[in-house]
């Protein structure tokens, strides 16, 4: 019987500005050690985006990258940006347009802890946590329809927030199958361990509808809604998902109080935003925190960690994110096999304690990061 013919799968590499341009490669170089494992090659599509792009061509999203990811990849990756904290004209962020432009609009932000194996390993205990945070991307206070006028008390600035029941309804059903996959794969015992019960999932809407009842209110209802009509009456896809509440302040406090609690959390934008970092600091750095754009016919991995201009060019950006964000792509792309292996050689890794970044206590550099993990691959 012939061998099955390798698979191969173009992906767009979009670097970015400051360590955007250290860890991509790395991303890279992981892909293609994991590639011959599992019949598999990669090819890759260079591509510009970002502050510096925008500095040198007056675009930060240049219209031939978004054309080159439409009509030639499968997937990609994406660094980080040096955005302005200052407005500055022509300039917007290249990740929000792409979002938007590809229809990238859940973005999956999974924050799991892992344990050090040895006694020797310079990690600090942290908390048992292994959450999916899934945030709408599309909408709230990031459609950047803002404006300022005087008034006789000076001058007042105004921001759109933005929430309709087709994205809510839309980011609801993808977290809700997010926890049901969630619960088949701990049910089965089939994949990683995990600090939850095999018996259900649990989603919890996180919003503001106490104060924000048209908007956040819309959302919570429209989430709602979706797992109502399967509960009465519809294919029972989340009979073993439980759904509760919160609201977003006191999420706040649930969130470093007693994170083994949380399994999938949906918000809108800006909450989903500032709760996936304050989860990164719950295992120790942003630089382990790994996230994918995900819309229904294409996906974007992109670690959630911002430039990081005070360490470029020094070799000791940690890469984990980046590789996590890789297989993350991998995962949406339906290549959960090489997913995994990806993901447990990162764990063990971790876990072991002996080659890590500064930013984890440790001396190593990105180099020695990564070729710790390739070794492990192979």
């Amino acid at each position: 019987m012939a061998a099955a013919a390798k698979r191969t799968l173009r992906i767009g590499l979009i670097p970015g500005d400051g360590i955007g341009l250290e860890v991509i490669p790395a991303a890279r170089q992981v892909l293609e050690a994991v590639a011959p494992h599992f019949n598999l090659s990669f090819s890759f599509v260079d591509l510009e985006a970002g502050w510096a792009t925008f500095e040198k061509t007056g675009a930060a999203l240049p219209e031939v990258t978004v054309e080159r990811l439409q009509g030639e990849c499968d997937g990609a990756l994406f660094g980080a940006i040096s955005s302005p904290s200052t407005k500055v004209a022509g300039y917007s962020s290249p990740i929000v347009a792409l979002r938007k432009r590809l229809s990238l609009y859940a973005n999956i932000r999974p924050v799991k802890s892992v344990t050090p194996t040895t006694t020797s390993a310079t990690t600090a205990p942290r908390p048992a946590v292994d959450m999916v945070i899934v945030r709408e991307n599309t909408e709230d206070l990031y459609v950047k329809e803002e404006k300022t006028y005087d008034t006789p008390q000076g001058p007042v600035a105004e921001a759109i927030k933005r929430i309709s029941a087709y994205a809510s309804t839309r980011i609801g059903r993808m977290a809700l199958d997010l926890a049901a996959a969630r619960h088949r794969q701990r049910a089965s015992g089939i994949g990683p361990t995990s600090i939850h019960s095999p018996d259900a999932a649990t989603l919890t809407i996180t919003h503001k509808s106490n104060v924000l009842s048209q908007t956040d209110g819309l959302f919570r209802e429209s989430v709602r809604a979706v797992y109502d009509a399967d509960r009465t009456g519809g294919p029972a896809l989340y009979k073993h998902v439980k759904i509760e509440e919160q609201i977003v302040d006191s999420m706040v406090y649930r969130l470093f109080r007693d994170p083994s609690t949380l399994d999938v959390i949906v918000a809108p934008n800006l909450y989903g935003d500032i709760l996936s970092d304050g989860a990164a600091a719950l295992v120790g750095s942003l630089g382990l925190v790994p996230s994918a754009n995900v819309g229904d016919g294409f996906v974007i991995g992109e670690p959630c960690h911002g430039s990081a201009p005070d360490i470029q060019g020094l070799g000791v950006a940690n890469p984990v994110a980046a590789v996590r964000s890789a297989a993350l792509m991998l995962e949406f792309m339906g290549l959960e096999g090489a997913a995994g292996k990806v993901y447990e050689a990162v764990d063990a890794g971790l876990a072991e304690g002996q080659v890590l970044s500064p930013d984890l206590g440790g001396k190593a550099t990105t180099k020695e990061v990564v070729d710790d993990i390739l070794k492990r691959l192979a």
